[in-house]
């Protein structure tokens, strides 16, 4: 995917960029595999805000993607389709008994292209190609994988997003030792299934806003400043106009601490992390 330039009519539109749709094959989707979104606004079940800064934008259907191909699937793809609820392309595929599904595009897939998904049974008949769905256990060490299984069974949960991927680096006993795309080594058990490749749409995290409305449209509403606000609103508000700040640390609306403070608890999850994220950044 390449970054369109736009021409400079305006100011907001100098330096603005778009997508580029050339890779995208048609526009209308299977109104079979599309549910409208309702909008929440940020709100929960009680109505209380719980992400602030949401409200508005266009209308938009959600795609039915299929994370969880069933074993032994050999699916062709008919055509690469836009998606308004995720970064990455969608592909549409049609399965040997006729259904259609949708799955994340991979990067460099085509129209007409074949994909299958391995079967536990015979695994060796599935090539390692790009778009096709193996068990970790038998694809090759130092591939490039995505959609990859946290829970076996339950499909695609990781490395989803537009231009991720990761690495499998290694294979110790019942696990396979996986370099998330934030430099994370996780462990996963060799029976979750990846797909070879890489997540398609790649320029995506370079395109450039430009307009406050093209954030409208995606249904965020403006953020204001702590430090503009008053003192009664922000524990960053009130002294000077609140143009130099306070002088305290950094906190949230509710007076929690940031930058740096740690809030989570994973002990849990820990036991699946070889080298965290944070001490892979610290080597780079």
């Amino acid at each position: 995917m390449a970054i369109q330039k736009l021409k400079p009519t305006t100011p907001s539109r100098r330096g603005m960029t778009s997508q580029d749709f050339a890779t995208v094959t048609t526009k209308k989707p299977v109104k079979s595999l599309v549910r409208i979104r309702k909008q929440n606004s940020g709100r929960n079940n009680q109505g209380r805000i719980t992400s602030r800064h949401r409200g508005g934008g266009a209308k938009r259907f959600d795609r039915n993607v299929n994370f969880n191909l069933a074993p032994g699937t050999v699916a062709t793809v008919e055509h690469i389709e836009y998606d308004p609820g995720r970064t990455a392309r969608i592909a549409r595929i049609r399965d040997e008994a006729g259904d259609l599904h949708y799955i994340v595009a991979p990067s460099g897939v085509r129209q007409g292209q074949k994909i299958q998904v391995s079967d536990q049974t015979n695994s060796t008949a599935t090539p390692i190609e790009t778009g096709n769905r193996l068990a970790l256990r038998d694809i090759p060490t130092g591939a490039t994988i995505h959609n990859i299984e946290i829970t076996i069974g339950k499909g695609a949960q990781a490395v989803r997003s537009a231009g991720a991927r990761a690495q499998l680096t290694a294979k110790e006993g019942n696990y396979a030792m996986v370099r998330m795309p934030s430099g994370e080594v996780r462990r996963f058990r060799l029976e979750c299934m990846a797909t070879i490749g890489s997540v398609g749409n790649e320029q995506h995290q370079n395109i450039k806003i430009g307009a406050a409305g093209r954030k409208r449209h995606m249904g965020i509403r403006p953020r204001v400043r702590g430090v503009a606000m008053n003192a009664v609103d922000h524990p960053h508000g009130g002294g000077d106009g609140g143009a130099h700040g306070t002088g305290k640390p950094p906190r949230t609306p509710w007076g929690q601490l940031t930058l740096g403070y740690r809030t989570r608890r994973r002990k849990s999850t820990n036991k699946m992390i070889v080298r965290s994220r944070h001490d892979a950044k610290r080597k780079r």
